[in-house]
């Protein structure tokens, strides 16, 4: 059987092949929501005792990054729908399979607490009524179940599962990169959320104890974001060389890629993405051997991580913008897929997981200042 990462790769034609119609849709293509659905690449991190691939964080970047070679907003969808997984481990296990049981379900939604959640009773089970509305929902409008954080009267916060059918979606998603991932907002008004499908995330320990449950949270979300970046990276990169072979600019009777300056920037855009993936990958192969081996992930290797996502989100969106701008006029025009890489590479810096003003706090850690590392 073909692995994650194949399966991935081997989607890419598709992928490309519609992320014309998920820009257009501002939303992602339902072609390809079905593909990566039935290839586990929705899914990746749902535990192995309900049925999923329960994928290590190695495996899980280099299949997002497949993902997102072939379109951006793909790769992000496949990103939050396979993190939002991860979170079945600390869900009562009834719940748990109930949602994460069936491969074909799809989640995601939004950790800010956005909401506001009033305990009370409902046919006789306890839980919350909640009402809020959230932004930045990826990939929501193809998700069975819809996640949002909320502050609740009796002193919690709580991450919430709530059904597609009780969730509103605004639209609001007219942007200039990840058009195709449908990040619009949502909302819920007066939706009761049983307590059995929510969860207090850094108090509710992992009802399964796996190493995934055990890898820091947000230490995860921030690869797979910027994994989306290297991904991105890779196919402007690539794109620029398949044009390059063949496109001569106005005036020139040379090809760009027999000029000069092509070839020493393209070399350069080479080096700084295969470094980054490298440096990504080896600091979280550390960490995963680190945990799989019994210990917990120390503060300095979830600092290491966070600067190797930082970094590669970064890099994805220098080297974007190098193979935009080596393209020249061709890449203006919104039909260009070096377009397109440009304005997706610079959606994975603004998240707030990778932007680069966490170089800040990744610096404070480096030079042993006292920073708050609760979302690290």
């Amino acid at each position: 059987m073909a692995t994650l990462v194949e399966r991935a790769h081997e989607l890419r034609p598709l992928i490309d092949e519609q992320a014309a119609a998920s820009e257009q849709e501002r939303r992602l293509a339902a072609p390809v929501v079905g593909a990566l659905t039935d290839a586990g690449l929705m899914s990746m991190c749902t535990p192995s005792a309900y049925g999923g691939a329960e994928t290590d964080p190695v495996t899980l970047i280099e299949a997002i990054e497949a993902v997102a070679i072939g379109d951006g907003a793909a790769g992000w969808c496949s990103m939050i729908a396979s993190t939002t997984s991860s979170m079945a481990a600390f869900l009562p296990a009834e719940t748990a399979q109930t949602i994460y049981g069936d491969p074909q379900v799809v989640t995601g939604g939004v950790f800010a607490p956005n909401g506001v959640g009033a305990a009370t009773e409902r046919d006789s089970v306890a839980g919350f009524a909640v009402t809020g509305q959230w932004a930045w929902g990826s990939g929501t409008q193809h998700c069975e179940w819809v996640l949002g954080g909320a502050r609740c009267d009796d002193g919690t916060f709580r991450l919430c599962w709530f059904p597609h059918d009780d969730v509103d979606f605004h639209d609001t998603w007219h942007t200039g990169g990840m058009r195709g991932s449908g990040s619009l907002d949502y909302s819920v008004t007066d939706v009761f959320a049983p307590a059995s499908y929510t969860m207090q995330p850094g108090v509710t320990p992992p009802v399964l104890d796996t190493p995934l449950s055990r890898f820091p949270n947000f230490t995860l979300l921030a690869a797979g974001v910027s994994a989306v970046g290297l991904g991105v990276g890779r196919h402007a990169l690539d794109e620029l060389n398949d044009l390059a072979q063949g496109k001569k600019p106005q005036y020139s009777s040379r090809t760009l890629a027999q000029n000069s300056f092509t070839q020493i920037e393209l070399a350069r855009a080479e080096a700084q993405l295969r470094s980054a993936r490298a440096f990504l990958l080896d600091e979280l192969g550390a960490a995963w051997t680190t945990i799989s081996e019994g210990s917990a992930v120390t503060i300095e290797q979830r600092t290491a991580i966070r600067l190797a996502a930082t970094h590669a989100a970064t890099v994805g969106a220098t080297v974007a913008d190098a193979a935009f701008t080596l393209a020249g006029g061709t890449a203006v025009y919104d039909t260009s897929v070096l377009g397109r890489c440009l304005r997706d590479a610079h959606v994975v810096t603004q998240h707030i997981q990778t932007a680069p003003k966490l170089n800040e706090k990744i610096g404070q850690l480096l030079l042993g200042q006292d920073t708050d590392t609760s979302m690290f």
